[in-house]
């Protein structure tokens, strides 16, 4: 499961390589959505994107990333003040009295005005920092399909929900962020060969085992642990992973747009590493047929999964 990803995330990157048109009203929907819905998640350096606006709508979209940045700021503050009184009125307590609820007080407000802090400078900062531009399941990313014979680029929420699946899919099958390649023609058959996307991604993380990670058996009476690795191509540069994706619309709700990263069995460097999935990364010159799929011939898009490229994959500990 590619569970994160370092993505490419300036819409303007997809335009100036193939030649892409962006969806801006689509764009603008997302972020007045997410002005009303503070679950919907979008990474920082996609609100980058906007910050020199160049028209209309690409203000409209400034303006509300501001608004959303001006109220978070609100937010934080009211939290880092009521636990700096929290704080204040525990350090009272222990001034004439030990005790243990005014201790553990003491050091959750500590602790929680530390994070505030953090998340106040990171609403601030203007330089982006690599994990801006990481997704993760029900985060939001640009994704390029095919509409109306051109390359548009659209905004996703990492986490399929099908057309006319209920709301509650999200729950019920909450790993449909990826496309397994052996359940293409089963799960996902009412997309592939129908809605296909490409995504620009530099590396991916997975959760693994830290025994498997290192190569052994666990002792016995010892406990496994979980860690994160970042996998990145050995030469660098940036892959186009397959997806597929859907528009979900109902009575009284904003239009979802989502979209799967195909998954597929791992080269044997990740495999090594502990982990038994990998994503797909397409070949360049393979884009547009993976773009305009015929449901008629899927053994073609079949081919063009098994003919990906295939960069060695180092691996590392996760930040």
């Amino acid at each position: 499961m590619c569970y994160s990803a370092q993505i490419e995330a300036d819409y303007r990157k997809y335009v100036k390589e193939f030649g892409a048109d962006v969806s801006l009203r689509e764009f603008a929907q997302l972020y007045w959505e997410r002005s009303k819905n503070k679950k919907v998640k979008i990474p920082k350096a996609v609100d980058a994107a906007f910050a020199d606006p160049k028209n209309e709508i690409e203000r409209e979209i400034k303006a509300l990333i501001d608004q959303f940045n001006m109220e978070q700021t609100a937010a934080v503050e009211q939290e880092l003040f009521r636990q700096r009184e929290r704080l204040a009125d525990a350090e009272r307590t222990l001034q004439t009295k030990t005790t243990k609820a005014a201790m553990e007080s003491r050091r959750i407000a500590t602790d929680k005005i530390d994070a505030a802090r953090r998340r106040l400078d990171d609403i601030r900062r203007v330089e982006l920092m690599d994990r801006d531009s990481r997704i993760f399941p029900g985060g939001y990313a640009p994704v390029m399909v095919i509409e109306d014979g051109h390359r548009v680029i659209k905004p996703m929420r990492y986490q399929c929900r099908p057309a006319g699946k209920p709301k509650f899919y999200d729950t019920k099958y909450p790993g449909t962020y990826n496309a397994r390649r052996d359940n293409l023609e089963g799960f996902w058959k009412q997309l592939f060969g129908y809605s296909h996307g490409v995504m620009i991604v530099s590396a991916f993380y997975e959760n693994v085992s830290r025994a498997k990670m290192e190569g052994r058996e666990l002792k016995q009476g010892e406990q496994d642990e979980n860690v994160v690795l970042e996998f990145r191509p050995r030469a660098g540069g940036e892959m186009l992973v397959a997806c597929l994706w859907s528009r979900w619309t109902a009575p009284g709700e904003p239009d979802l747009l989502s979209f799967a990263a195909i998954t597929d069995e791992p080269p044997p460097e990740v495999a090594a590493a502990g982990h038994d999935r990998c994503i797909v990364p397409i070949k360049h010159e393979n884009v547009d047929a993976w773009l305009n799929p015929d449901p008629a011939n899927l053994a073609a898009l079949h081919a063009i999964l098994d003919d990906r490229e295939r960069p060695y994959y180092e691996h590392r500990l996760a930040a």
